[in-house]
């Protein structure tokens, strides 16, 4: 029993560490071909749609000046441009920081939310913002994101030019990357997720996930599905599964930039990470008992690779473990011996070739620092994940049973002048 308990757990690690390496291929694949479609689609003038910029902001008054003063200078007809900042009930000077800026550009405005539509989180902001638009696309960005000049018209032109695209998805960069060990870990996940999440699935499914920020959608597809669920902590992944179940995909746009910060102190990371964990378990607990709902079924693939990694392969992880420290005090008569452990130098190699491709794409990634960095993110940044995502999944079962009001935490921001380090 010790032994199909083993087998089973190596496994679902196993199954997951290959699909992320296939995945791997067709993220590098993505990065090749995306920049012949910017030269394809950039020889010939595009419509310029209407389009609101959305800016949900709670408490943000140490990062919204930055972030404002990057929208103001996107390279799109002003004419044409939207920017709504949403104080969603702030009782710092974002809203005054907000309005100050409001006089001086006539594309800019402020929406102070109002209870009971105030303070309720991101997805109730966006909604608010949402009524007070008439952009015919809508873009997100977060209140401590610099988007690059040309990201809303890079997000404009691939929807322009790709009418199946229900919502564009851009890049996003860390800006303090060099803040500290944690803010470095948080760089290599970033852009191995997006390269490998990200870049393969589109690449070999038409698959893609809707960021919380640096994305656009089009209105008409928001207000079909009456905006966001105000329920979801992850906001943006429940709203991926509802466009692509409209029959739209979800393309994934590398050439549409933005700079934000990550946590700098591990308890912002945790609380932080515990609510974007919170928020994927409820969307897959949400659609998975009810897959017969499902008009496009290719959604089925991403609901279950949701399902792999915070449940099948988190369970094959903590059983192998426990089997394995099991049998230091007690001889469990395990078949695999040598195998396992040669299967667990395999897996390593395996995981530093995944990541060592995803950081050869961006410039200056693969280096030294980062190597060794990416190596003591095995044994440390990994294995907390784990732990969080066992404690997630616990405070998401007590929150079922105990029908426990959802509660939003807004990551804790920091200075900008501290988290411009590494923009080119």
């Amino acid at each position: 029993m010790v032994n199909l308990l083993f087998y089973l757990s190596l496994f679902l690690i196993w199954f997951m560490l290959l699909y992320h390496m296939f995945l791997m291929q067709g993220g590098y694949l993505h990065f090749e071909k995306y920049k012949e479609s910017v030269k394809k689609w950039n020889k010939f003038p595009i419509r310029y749609p209407t389009v609101s910029v959305l800016i949900p902001a709670h408490n943000e008054e140490v990062v919204i000046e930055e972030t404002i003063k990057a929208l103001v200078k996107l390279n799109y007809p002003k004419e044409k441009l939207d920017i709504i900042i949403i104080n969603d009930n702030s009782s710092d000077r974002t809203g005054e920081i907000a309005e100050s800026y409001a006089e001086q550009y006539p594309f800019l405005k402020v929406v102070h939310t109002k209870p009971p539509h105030a303070g309720k989180g991101k997805s109730g902001a966006l909604n608010q913002g949402l009524i007070n638009s008439t952009g015919e696309v809508i873009v997100v960005y977060d209140a401590d994101n610099t988007p690059e000049p040309d990201a809303v018209y890079y997000l404009v032109l691939g929807l322009e030019n790709d009418h199946k695209a229900g919502a564009m998805v851009g890049k996003f960069r860390v800006a303090n990357a060099r803040k500290n060990m944690l803010t470095r870990f948080i760089n290599i996940e970033t852009i191995t997720f997006q390269w490998l999440a990200q870049g393969g699935r589109w690449h070999w499914f038409k698959l893609a996930t809707i960021p919380g920020t640096n994305f656009a959608i089009r209105r008409a597809i928001l207000e079909q599905l009456g905006g966001w669920d105000e329920k979801a902590l992850a906001e943006d992944t429940e709203l991926s599964f509802r466009v692509y179940n409209l029959g739209y995909y979800i393309r994934f746009f590398p050439a549409a930039i933005t700079w934000e910060q990550e946590p700098e102190t591990w308890k912002v990371w945790w609380k932080q990470r515990t609510r974007w964990a919170r928020g994927n378990q409820y969307v897959i607990t949400k659609y998975l008992f009810n897959l017969h709902k499902l008009n496009n079924k290719r959604v089925v693939l991403d609901l279950f690779y949701f399902l792999f990694t915070y449940m099948l392969f988190l369970a094959g992880v903590l059983a192998s473990d426990l089997i394995f420290v099991v049998n230091l005090f007690t001889e469990l008569d395990l078949s695999a011996g040598v195998a396992s452990a040669v299967l667990f130098v395999l897996a390593f190699l395996l995981y530093l070739s995944e990541v060592s491709l995803a950081l050869s794409i961006e410039r200056d990634q693969l280096n030294f620092k980062n190597f060794l960095a990416v190596i003591l993110m095995y044994f440390t940044y990994s294995q907390i994940w784990l732990a969080l995502v066992v404690y997630s999944l616990f405070l998401e079962i007590t929150r079922v049973l105990f029908k426990q009001e959802v509660k939003w935490y807004k990551t804790q921001r920091y200075q900008q002048s501290a988290v411009v380090d590494q923009k080119r």
